[in-house]
């Protein structure tokens, strides 16, 4: 039975970092405290309890000013403030990529958004992550998310933040990325699974498939190894999960082939080593496999399975031909061959990967025929003779009666033909400049030829050179096929000639171009300065503009003199904008742009156009109680005043005006330093005629009883005294 143990099993950076400072402060004597278990491994928790590490569950279980072990799971923010208000001495060995999460919750928090996270809410990484937020959700997958979303009042916030557990499954996180992105528009979507998970998850998934069995070792509360076993018991039938040696059932291996081995990242090596040494016992194993103890070492963050990774075609090196100063027979004193030396030229046979020397007989369409000095006919496609093919014409390349070395490929002695490659000679020779330009940090360029899963692939002198996702520099929901057919600059990160492997970084490149751009920017910036810059990104409130190394922000307001009421009103990311200094912050690294133009004010516009007393031509745009608001011109409005509409009393404006109507009004008041405008549309309507009054008949002149008052009402009602009338008051003109 042959044993394959996964090369990426056991701790990952993350635990194997916790596990590290818990060992350290164990013995460095005086009491240290754990909250809760370091790692889901009561094997590892046992042997750290006998160093001397205590485990508590709470924070008031922990005795003031003691030294407290912040586990990888990280912790919530209220627990650590529990832990210094107790004079604790914190030890965080929380890894990383939580603590990356803690921070893009909390930050989500603050701006009003609602937290989503996908993971299994008693796992404590989830309730740690959920501490940091106010009223985050917790969900295990897309279906549960939807259900709980119906009638739930968090569903009704459009802006969500979504994170994933690190350890989530990354099938299942991949389909619920894409179902997010179709329901929430506005949603910020954090793929926050650890790289180390994917990688482990995606081995683990090649090995069951092509194993009779695969043994999981783990402990059974830990999420990343439940997933490993189910992972596997997707792609193979007979899954094994255990928790150390003990557990292992020898006979359920019997008649197997080949098994795999994997183990979660909280599995140290020293108990894979004892279940791969059980599983090796003779009484189980006809055939003794000796397995190799799995190195544990950090997990690489930035790069594409090793596996899934492009290869790179490489001729092994072997020695050349023999020239004819080293053939057995001597040449002839007049330089050349003799007839024993071409004779033996002639028969000499070649072999795969032998570079060999030859003269180009005939350049076709599809390849080039060599004459070569053996019996053999030598035959190079296009596509093997250079990187460029196809879009190349290989006429202007090589030519009939050059000389070329090239690679044997094939040899067939039957049809007396020989395949050969210049490009594979080519990549071999190549490797040296490529080591020295990892050595001495080169700026390289290439052409992005192809995409994959984990990034994209610059063809570089005949070697490929894979680019991660994250060393692309494009952004998070950018497709990477957007770098295809494109020359990049990149600077070479990793090389492993044993492996073929070469690793490379775009981003290194811009961001050191971008950070030398920046710091001239930042020399030369002031008021006023003109530059012209790239639209980045957009928010509400405005745009952001590259200016060559630096974002700048143009707020809404600054875009455009018209009425717009968001940025993709008058402006798309990528196009191409000039844009001037309103003011910068050189300490807070803040720059505040203008797009719209002052020669386009639309006041200096109304100004040059219309004075007081101009009759316009404009268009009614708001109705309020009190009046109208009307465009004179574009950008620019006045108001018309109730008492303005019409030569009669109105109720509301609505009765006379509505909005989009154009009518004729007279500008009656400029207001410079405000910028305000009055109009009159009753101004130009006549005035309705004076109706013609009929003489008042003269009033009789009062007696004297009249000029009486009433002072006194009698028991039947009348009066002993009358007031006087007085004049009806007279009719507005």
């Amino acid at each position: 039975m042959k044993v394959v143990v996964a090369e990426n099993a056991g701790f990952c950076f993350g635990v194997a970092r916790a596990v590290e400072m818990a060992e350290k402060a164990a013995t460095q004597g005086g009491e240290c405290w754990c909250l809760g278990e370091l790692t889901h491994n009561r094997d590892v928790v046992r042997r750290l309890e006998a160093m001397g590490l205590k485990t508590a569950e709470r924070p008031e279980d922990i005795p003031d000013g003691a030294a407290v072990l912040i586990r990888a799971h990280g912790e919530t923010r209220a627990v650590r403030q529990a832990l210094e208000a107790k004079g604790c001495a914190i030890l965080d060995a929380t890894c990383p990529k939580v603590a990356h999460i803690h921070k893009i919750v909390e930050r989500a928090g603050k701006e009003g958004r609602q937290v989503v996270v996908f993971g299994e809410p008693a796992h404590p990484e989830v309730r740690g992550i959920c501490g940091w937020c106010e009223g985050a959700v917790v969900v295990r997958d897309m279906e549960e998310l939807l259900e709980r979303s119906r009638q739930a009042e968090w569903a009704q916030n459009p802006s969500l933040t979504v994170v994933f557990q690190t350890t989530s499954n990354r099938k299942i996180s991949e389909q619920s990325i894409n179902s997010l992105k179709k329901l929430y528009t506005n949603a910020e979507i954090f793929d926050t699974i650890c790289n180390a998970t994917s990688i482990r998850q995606n081995e683990a998934r090649k090995l069951a498939a092509a194993s009779d069995a695969v043994v999981v070792v783990g402990g059974r509360h830990s999420a990343n190894s439940l997933h490993l076993a189910q992972i596997c018991a997707e792609n193979c039938s007979a899954v094994l999960f255990v928790e150390n040696a003990d557990e292992l059932d020898r006979a359920a291996l019997r008649g197997c082939d080949t098994v795999a081995v994997t183990a979660g990242a909280s599995t140290p090596s020293w108990i894979i080593k004892e279940v791969v040494n059980k599983m090796n016992e003779p009484e189980i194993l006809k055939e003794e496999t000796v397995a190799e103890e799995t190195p544990v070492a950090e997990a690489p963050v930035e790069e594409a399975p090793a596996a899934e990774t492009p290869a790179v075609e490489e001729a092994p090196v072997v020695e050349e031909a023999p020239t004819a100063e080293e053939a057995a027979a001597p040449a002839a004193e007049n330089g050349e061959k003799s007839f024993d030396q071409m004779l033996e030229d002639s028969i000499r046979t070649i072999h795969n990967g032998e570079t060999v020397t030859g003269v180009v007989a005939a350049v076709g369409s599809t390849e080039i025929t060599v004459d070569l000095p053996t019996k053999h006919s030598g035959y190079i496609s296009v596509s093997e003779f250079t990187d460029d093919a196809p879009g190349v014409d290989i006429n202007d390349l090589v030519k009939v009666g050059d000389e070329i070395q090239a690679s044997v490929v094939r040899v067939n002695d039957v049809e007396g033909t020989v395949q050969l490659s210049k490009r594979r000679l080519d990549a071999a020779k190549n490797w040296t400049d490529v080591e020295a330009a990892y050595e001495d940090g080169t700026v390289l360029e290439g052409k992005v030829s192809e995409e994959n899963k984990g990034g994209v692939v610059i063809n570089i002198k005949g070697i490929r050179v894979f680019i991660p996702a994250s060393q692309t520099g494009l952004g998070r929901d950018e497709p990477m096929a957007n770098l295809l057919g494109k020359t990049v600059r990149f600077r070479i990160t990793e090389v492993n000639r044993a492996r073929k492997r070469v690793v490379g970084s775009i981003r290194s490149v811009t961001a050191r171009e971008r950070k030398e751009k920046a710091e001239k920017v930042w020399s030369e910036i002031e008021n006023g300065k003109v530059y012209h810059g790239v639209v980045k990104s957009m928010t509400s409130y405005g745009a952001f503009v590259d200016i060559g190394g630096v974002d700048g922000m143009v707020h809404v307001s600054e875009i455009s003199w018209e009425r717009i009421r968001k940025p993709e009103d008058a402006l798309s990311v990528g196009q191409e904008v000039d844009v001037h200094v309103i003011s910068f912050d050189p300490e807070k690294k803040k720059i505040s742009l203008g797009y719209r133009k002052a020669e386009d004010n639309p006041w200096l516009k109304f100004t040059g156009a219309y004075k007081v007393g101009d009759v316009a031509t404009v268009k009614v745009v708001k109705l309020m109680p009190f009046g109208a608001f009307a465009e004179v011109v574009p950008g620019v409005d006045g108001l018309i005043h109730i008492s303005q509409i019409a030569n009669r009393r109105i109720g509301k404006p609505e009765e006379v005006l509505s909005v989009g109507q154009e009518v004729e009004a007279k500008i009656t008041a400029i207001d410079e330093d405000k910028q305000k405008i009055s109009l009159s549309i009753r101004a130009l309507i006549e005035p309705e005629p004076v109706r013609a009054r009929a003489p008042r008949e003269p009033k009789p002149e009062p007696k004297p009883e009249d000029d009486a008052l009433v002072y006194e009402i009698s028991a039947t009602g009348e009066a002993t005294g009358v007031a006087p009338e007085e004049d009806e008051p007279a009719e507005e003109e």
